[in-house]
């Protein structure tokens, strides 16, 4: 029998600990809310509901971030940083559902699909569409405004909470270049790396590893070190997420299968079909429901799947040396949340 090993990092403890702080935050704010009005609470709840099945990625990393730096396992700051990266990431997917037009999250109705239909039910007067788009961009601008009330329980000095606002500002310049790679007539890889690199793996494994690091008095070389980590399996991380949105089973990612083409996303894959079948070819099946099923044969007849599969192994070893210069304590916090990021089926 093969026992999974697991990181300290992501010890059930810690994640207990996440919990109630977000059960905690939620309570003061439906009762501060539901004061201002009782269908206010609706928001609450779909903010609850929305935070309900996440893999705590940027928790854990946070929390790894602070283990090396050698703080204390139990202590409940970390636990209230880690909470925050949860309603950060919260806010981010409510608002690139709406952008992506994605009609699942989770295997539930998006926010902005999960509003649409309710007015519907309630045979409200408008429009429907625009009434889920504009409470999904409040509940998004909500939990962000809650990311950074429960950031401050952790109580960071200066230097912390430059790095947690930095990564806030880096996940929207990421979105921007995403938004704006898609009014470009052509796709390639250097592009859609770039894009990776900020809207991704800063934001999911970079800052989160900077904050926990930088909660515990870790200096700035420790932080330097865990970029060389973070950037490459961060990377790594977005290029399987990519893989999964094309190729993942639906029972396991919670969305329909190549839902990031019906999408109409230049991922890494995309463009490595287009450098063999053509920019025009490619993009002219890209977003179009009845272009999938080509699109997604098409990028395992031109080789790009087994691109991106090699691309995702060479970021992975390139963290993993970055991992052995941290040595031993590192490796045993780390490695296992190499294996969690980057070959995962969700």
């Amino acid at each position: 029998m093969v026992t999974e090993v697991t990181s300290p990092a992501d010890d059930p403890t810690f994640r207990t600990a996440v919990a109630r702080q977000l059960d905690s935050f939620v309570a003061d704010q439906r009762g501060l809310l539901t004061e201002v009005d009782p269908a206010v609470g609706d928001l609450v709840q779909a903010a609850v509901d929305f935070t309900v099945g996440g893999k705590l990625f940027r928790p854990t990393f946070c929390h790894a971030g602070w283990l090396l730096a050698g703080g204390s396992p139990a202590e409940p700051r970390i636990a209230a940083a880690g909470a925050a990266f949860e309603w950060l990431q919260g806010s981010a997917l409510v608002h690139d559902d709406l952008m992506d037009g994605s009609d699942t999250r989770r295997g539930r109705p998006s926010v902005h699909r999960d509003f649409e239909a309710r007015h519907v039910a309630a045979g409200a007067v408008g429009d429907p569409e625009q009434y889920g788009a504009r409470v999904a961009i409040l509940l998004g601008d909500l939990m962000l405004s809650w990311a950074d009330e429960h950031f401050r329980r952790a109580e960071p000095d200066a230097r912390t909470a430059r790095l947690w606002d930095a990564c806030k500002s880096e996940v929207v310049s990421g979105q921007f270049l995403d938004v704006l790679a898609q009014t470009r007539e052509t796709v390639d890889v250097a592009s859609a790396m770039h894009v990776i690199r900020f809207k991704s793996a800063k934001y999911t494994i970079e800052r989160p590893l900077h904050v926990g690091a930088a909660l515990a008095g870790g200096d700035d070389t420790l932080l330097s070190r865990l970029t060389d980590v973070a950037l490459p399996l961060g990377e790594a991380f977005q290029l399987r997420d990519d893989v999964l949105g094309v190729f993942g089973d639906p029972a396991d990612t919670g969305k329909p299968a190549g839902d990031d083409l019906r999408e109409g996303k230049r991922t890494v894959l995309v463009a490595r079909t287009a450098d063999v079948a053509g920019d025009a070819h490619v993009l002219s099946l890209l977003g179009r429901p009845e272009g999938v099923d080509e699109l997604r044969d098409l990028i395992e007849a031109s080789g790009a799947l087994t691109e991106v599969e090699r691309d995702i192994d060479r970021l992975v070893a390139q963290a993993e040396r970055a991992i052995a210069v941290l040595g031993d304590e590192a490796a045993e916090v780390l490695d296992p949340l190499v294996d969690a990021a980057t070959r995962r089926v969700r």
